[in-house]
């Protein structure tokens, strides 16, 4: 057994804690700066036919301007439905809707709302550190278990707490960088 269980375990806590990062990195996306971006609203919820379904599914969204969206509905019908989503969703965004286009204008973000987006933004990377945290208390306890079962080495346990803890920080750095350039968008002016 040995190493090659480590090994696996090891796999299986990049894929997790990668995982984590791209679930990071898809809520960054969706939160709003100073620039116009589809990401903004693609993942948004609109009640289409009694079931929630992501605005990308329902309508092309582009930028024709720095601080404006377009949102063509593939469905005539669905326009209501995709503005009022817009509206009660917490964007802050009142749509324009000319009866086939929705128009989405971003306003300035205030220095008080940016500092709320960034509040919020660095909440969301504590979930994900804790995130990456938790898998390493979960491998951390099994390579410890394979110690106690003799299913490995005691140095085999030194390398592998080495190893983890190595993967550990190395996912922790990329949450801090994706926070600085995040947190760097948010407050641009």
């Amino acid at each position: 057994m040995s190493t090659d269980e480590i090994k696996s375990l090891m796999k299986d806590a990049e894929t997790r804690m990668h995982g984590a990062i791209q679930s990071l990195v898809d809520d960054l996306n969706g939160i709003r700066t100073g620039r116009a971006s589809p990401a903004l609203v693609e993942k948004l919820p609109v009640e289409y036919y009694g079931t929630p379904t992501p605005l990308q599914n329902l309508a092309s969204i582009s930028v024709p301007e720095p601080r404006t969206l377009t949102i063509k509905p593939f469905d005539g019908g669905s326009l209501k439905d995709i503005e009022k989503a817009i509206r009660i969703s917490d964007l802050g965004l009142n749509p324009n809707s000319d009866g086939k286009v929705i128009h989405l204008n971003l306003p300035p973000l205030t220095e008080e709302r940016r500092r709320d987006l960034v509040k919020h933004m660095n909440h969301r990377l504590e979930e994900a550190r804790i995130a990456i945290r938790n898998v390493r208390r979960d491998l951390h306890n099994d390579i410890r278990e394979y110690e106690k079962e003799k299913l490995i080495t005691e140095d085999d346990l030194k390398r592998g707490e080495e190893d983890l803890q190595k993967l550990t920080d190395k996912y922790v750095e990329e949450i801090a960088k994706l926070g600085q350039n995040k947190e760097k968008e948010i407050m641009e002016v």
